[in-house]
């Protein structure tokens, strides 16, 4: 809220009232001190090293080691724990599906015995019995060492990592945090080190082919975790698949004001992920990963998510027909 200033007038009992942007301009200098504060993080800096490290040591172009640093951060961090969450929803799903029902009817029997027994109400019975669903839930999560919250480390993982990678990127087209000859002379590399239609990697795509290809590789990514579920959705799980479906396409504006080489990064990461992805899906990976079979596992995981595809593509043209007709 912007802040009320009041002043006097030549009369001293006549105010005036003026509207500032205090406010405003404390709150942008705030977010600019959080984003210089994370540009001369240990995290970032470390990034950035690995960054020069590749190029130095391998004297490739910029472009070529922007891809290199992706595959290798991602191979080497990001993808084992992507197994690892895989592992830890596979137990949870089978905890679900295949041991918690038999737990379910029994409990059920137990607390209607219960019920004639003890002569508990409907209420005392249902909280009796959500008590000891909720306490052999429990039992199975310790015993399995698979809480439900693990299956979400990668993107605790995966984001921090792009962000101090991005900004890292950032600091090196702006010769940050230390302004030397050494900052200005890889500034000056990534001038000439693009490749095809982006030779210079300190500007934005301006041909749009990196940003409208993170849009719509992001795009396919959601799609394929969509196409390869078999359970049906929560209303929540719904709501987020739209959220990330428009997530994907807002990046492609904000990718087309980026420095080129962020947006190459991005997009690196991107059909990474995809390819990380597609692989997970196969029976045969997740054998020689360990992963344990479940009751919604695909057997056939690429046939079904190309019979998807073009039960989508069919769908078109009625489509386009009834929206031809309104």
């Amino acid at each position: 809220m912007n802040n009320t200033l009041w002043s006097s007038s030549i009369r001293p009992h006549v105010q005036i009232r003026h509207i500032s942007g205090q406010s405003g301009v404390e709150t942008f200098g705030a977010w600019t001190h959080v984003y210089e504060w994370l540009s001369e993080s240990i995290p970032v800096g470390c990034a950035q090293d690995l960054l020069l490290y590749v190029h130095n040591s391998t004297g490739l172009p910029w472009w070529t080691t922007v891809i290199l640093a992706t595959v290798l951060l991602r191979t080497v961090v990001t993808l084992p724990v992507a197994f690892y969450q895989n592992y830890i929803m596979a137990k949870v799903e089978n905890l679900h599906l295949v041991e918690m029902p038999e737990i379910v009817k029994e409990l059920k029997k137990e607390t209607a015995v219960a019920i004639k027994q003890f002569g508990w109400t409907e209420d005392q019975a249902r909280k009796m019995y959500n008590h000891s669903l909720q306490k052999q839930w429990n039992n199975l999560i310790i015993r399995d060492n698979c809480h439900p919250l693990k299956a979400s480390i990668l993107l605790w993982v995966q984001l921090p990592m792009w962000i101090f990678l991005s900004i890292a990127l950032r600091n090196l087209v702006y010769m940050l945090p230390d302004r030397d000859g050494a900052a200005m002379v890889t500034c000056m590399e990534l001038s000439v080190g693009g490749f095809g239609w982006i030779p210079n990697l300190l500007v934005p795509d301006e041909s749009l082919i990196l940003p409208v290809s993170l849009g719509l590789i992001n795009l396919a990514i959601v799609e394929l975790q969509v196409m390869s579920k078999m359970r049906k959705k929560s209303k929540l799980q719904q709501y987020m698949t739209h959220f990330f479906r428009l997530l994907s396409l807002a990046m492609i504006p904000v990718a087309a004001s980026v420095p080129s080489c962020l947006s190459l990064y991005w997009v690196t990461s991107s059909v990474y992920g995809l390819v990380q992805n597609l692989v997970l899906l196969s029976p045969r990976v997740k054998r020689l990963a360990n992963i344990p079979e479940t009751p919604n596992q695909l057997n056939n995981p690429y046939r079904h998510i190309a019979s998807e595809i073009r039960l989508r593509v069919n769908r078109i043209p009625s489509w386009w027909k009834s929206e031809a007709k309104n």
